[in-house]
């Protein structure tokens, strides 16, 4: 029992030290450990929403993998995990009139309403860690968490979540600096 308990421990702390110990390691390394795939996209819908392409790469590589048809079980879809009922949403203030939810397996939509979706939380909060939790476990917990504890993520998977995004930013920025320029 001991001994899995200092095993269970060590692989904890190696996963939370993965991203520091690749500080180190060249960018060729960084980019076959963390590909990019729909740069275009990323940076087209970046600049239009003045957002970091590395911090768009990020969420998307953190949300879906660079895997277009993706799905989570909560009904997410696509490269930045969309719920359908968000989309929608964005899909109306953004003058989509047609919505369907095979439109989220479309990396220029779903990029397109996920970059709308993570300035909109940017505006609202302008707190980086605080849209970024927002992104993930909703506006309505992070409302909470502003009201009762000051802006404290309540969630630990929220927590890792956003720090990760934010550790895998760097990784992008360092790796595909030409790629990822505005």
């Amino acid at each position: 029992m001991r001994y899995a308990l200092v095993a269970v421990t060590a692989l904890a702390a190696l996963g939370a030290g993965v991203f520091y110990l690749e500080e180190d390691k060249p960018a060729w390394y960084a980019k076959h450990r963390y590909p990019l795939a729909y740069e275009h996209v990323i940076v087209g819908h970046a600049r239009n929403y003045q957002l970091d392409p590395a911090l768009l790469a990020a969420v998307i590589y953190r949300e879906s993998k660079f895997d277009a048809e993706a799905r989570s079980r909560s009904g997410a879809v696509g490269l930045m995990q969309l719920l359908p009922s968000t989309a929608k949403g964005i899909a109306v203030h953004t003058g989509g009139k047609a919505f369907v939810v095979a439109d989220l397996v479309d990396p220029e939509i779903n990029v397109r309403y996920g970059a709308f979706y993570l300035r909109r939380l940017l505006r609202k909060y302008e707190d980086e860690r605080l849209a970024l939790a927002a992104y993930n476990a909703g506006q309505r917990n992070v409302d909470e968490w502003l009201a009762s504890d000051g802006g404290r993520i309540g969630f630990p998977e929220t927590r890792q979540y956003v720090r990760e995004v934010l550790e895998l930013r760097e990784v992008y920025a360092r790796a595909y600096e030409d790629e990822l320029e505005l």
